[in-house]
């Protein structure tokens, strides 16, 4: 239906935290789209035109959103567009499918286009959350009898239009804001959703509770789940496309007093930083990672709270030593990205598949390459150190504060401590703590009361003076933007192996490991005085594993 052209789609393009600020391009990403379009004869916009109302009224708001596109005018039958990104094809094709017309694209550049996009499709979650409340200003009986409702009723509410909008424009929202959760929280006389961001749960305006039902539904729905069943937690799954990426969405439902809790953990694997640098790490201990991982057998640890990017640090990991010459598995619960060349397993309790068990079956598939998604248990850990002695390199994640405390862990699940000494070769131990802006960072004195915190080592850096986010558009106004990882790299030397081996306390094993290595927190302090986070997220981030750098 669409105009032809010989070319791939173009470049995904993150969104932003304001819902219709969709992608403030960087450096020559915008030029670069000009002239691919130009070359191919497509027409290329500086400043936003206008819009005819009747082309504009051809599709609804989540549709504009999700492709990127907002319709100009027909002209000779066919309908003009305006795109970011022209070259996305597909955006273009579900458009012409969806108004029964040719689709003639223009090219619009970022900003004009986010402008457009806000004059004519200024629809959000919360306004038209709003307008549907004002629907039904008076509570129903329903409203504070869930249960009364029939599930043939549920299904015909959660079907409804307006609510399948409501829902899709949720979900845009959330992956534009770089929404890791959106959390559905059910309470007596309120339904609330918040997203959380960098870390932190944000709450948004609430859609009205006579609503409830009928969007857990159709999120129960979406996600291929027993709509009927109300009484018993349901996982499910959702698959999105936005902005010409597939975005999967996993879905978990809990019975709560007044009604079902709903949690939707969105995976966009293009936001994913699968690189060492992005993470935050520095140089030298990227080399001292990169030995490790070259390593032709043995164990390497990540450990750390649930939401520290363990996982996320152990995919750049693997993704750096892919090589098709090496046979790589993982074991996983559950698989959060999909990594290209390399072999990954969910566990499936109720099947039967657990770490332990598939850990064994791994090992006949004659791997190199083993990543356990957890140690949990005895003989998931005395697996996984038995196939680290016989020639495979392992790597997994422990729940510890601390690197040292991984080998106590181990020991503790009855793993020997002559076998853990043998095989291990390094524990990275890492915490997350959110980024200041770039666009706003700025310097401001340092307040007394984070003055106090620091030690005179740590103080030395400052100079009486620490960076913060004074918050702009880009930042939402928080001053803050990302995640940054906060890491200290244990290798294990001869002494410390000798030391594990002769099963000496956590206390002992401080004393041998010394001055070996640099706390997280002194790695946090660093980044501070950098520029790249505050002083109170490495505080927050890292209280719970010490307040001296060693």
């Amino acid at each position: 239906m669409t105009d032809a052209i010989n070319s791939t789609n173009g470049p995904a393009h993150d969104g932003l935290s304001d819902l219709h600020l969709l992608a403030t391009g960087h450096g020559d990403a915008g030029s670069s789209m000009r002239d691919r379009c130009q070359a191919l004869g497509i027409e290329w916009l500086e400043d936003a035109p206008d819009a005819d109302a009747d082309a504009v009224q051809l599709v609804d708001a989540d549709v504009a959103v999700r492709l990127r596109i907002v319709p100009l005018r027909l002209e000779d039958g066919r309908l003009v567009v305006a795109m970011v990104d022209p070259l996305d094809i597909a955006a273009a094709d579900e458009m012409a499918a969806l108004t029964g017309r040719p689709v003639t694209r223009v090219g619009l550049e970022q900003e004009a286009f986010a402008e457009l996009l806000r004059e004519h499709f200024g629809t959000t979650a919360a306004r038209m959350a709003e307008s549907l409340a004002s629907e039904t200003d008076e509570p129903t009986d329903l409203e504070h009898n869930l249960d009364a409702i029939e599930a043939d009723d549920l299904h015909r509410m959660a079907e409804q239009p307006t609510l399948i909008n409501l829902v899709n424009l949720l979900l845009l929202e959330a992956v534009q804001c770089r929404t890791s959760d959106v959390h559905i929280e059910p309470f007596e006389a309120e339904l609330k959703v918040k997203y959380r961001i960098d870390g932190v749960l944000e709450e948004q305006p609430p859609p009205p509770k006579h609503l409830q039902p009928a969007l857990i539904g159709r999120i129960k729905i979406m996600s291929g789940m027993n709509i009927a069943e109300r009484y018993v937690p349901q996982d499910g799954h959702i698959t999105l496309r936005f902005e010409g990426r597939k975005v999967d969405i996993r879905v978990s439902t809990v019975p709560t007093l007044y009604g079902e809790s709903v949690v939707m953990r969105i995976l966009d694997k293009s936001a994913l930083p699968l690189d060492l640098v992005s993470l935050g790490m520095s140089a030298d201990l990227r080399g001292q990672m990169d030995d490790l991982i070259a390593k032709p057998h043995g164990m390497v640890l990540v450990t750390g709270p649930t939401g520290s990017g363990k996982t996320t640090t152990l995919y750049a990991a693997l993704s750096k030593l892919y090589d098709p010459r090496k046979k790589i598995i993982t074991i996983e619960d559950p698989v959060e990205y999909e990594l290209a060349g390399i072999n990954q397993m969910p566990v499936n309790p109720k099947r039967g598949l657990t770490f332990a068990s598939g850990l064994r079956s791994i090992l006949r598939q004659d791997p190199d390459v083993i990543f356990v998604g957890e140690i949990r248990d005895h003989e998931t850990a005395d697996i996984a150190i038995r196939s680290a002695l016989t020639g495979h390199l392992i790597f997994s994640t422990l729940h510890t504060n601390d690197a040292l405390s991984s080998i106590g862990r181990l020991v503790d699940m009855g793993a020997e401590p002559y076998l853990v000494a043998s095989v291990l070769e390094g524990v990275l131990a890492q915490r997350l703590g959110r980024r200041i802006c770039p666009d706003c960072a700025e310097q401001t004195t340092m307040s007394e009361v984070v003055e106090h915190r620091l030690n005179d080592e740590e103080l030395a850096l400052f100079d009486g003076k620490a960076w913060r986010g004074a918050g702009c558009p880009n930042c939402n106004d928080s001053g803050l933007r990302g995640r940054i990882g906060y890491f200290e790299l244990l290798r294990i030397s001869g002494s410390l192996r000798r030391a594990i081996s002769e099963n000496r306390s956590m206390s002992e094993l401080a004393d041998v490991v010394g001055g070996q290595y640099r706390a997280m927190r002194w790695d946090g302090i660093e980044k501070a005085s950098q520029g790249f986070t505050t002083i109170e997220e490495v505080l927050r981030a890292t209280q719970d594993v010490g307040d001296e750098p060693v």
